[in-house]
């Protein structure tokens, strides 16, 4: 497929509201839905993710 490895975030809720992420190409965050792993892929920098990641503290 894409060759990104994903892992279901560890804020997931238990309600099937799952985030999925993989760090496992250096140059980018995928993100999707686990929902729909064969749906859209949020590609983002790795600056960019930690950014984010840090505005939600």
């Amino acid at each position: 497929m894409t060759g990104f490895d994903f892992v279901k975030s560890s804020h997931s809720s238990g309600s099937d509201e799952c985030v999925e992420v993989a760090h496992n190409i250096a140059s980018t965050v995928a993100v999707r839905d686990s929902k729909a792993p064969d749906g859209p892929i949020l590609r983002l920098t790795p600056k960019a993710w930690q950014d984010f990641t840090t505005s939600l503290r």
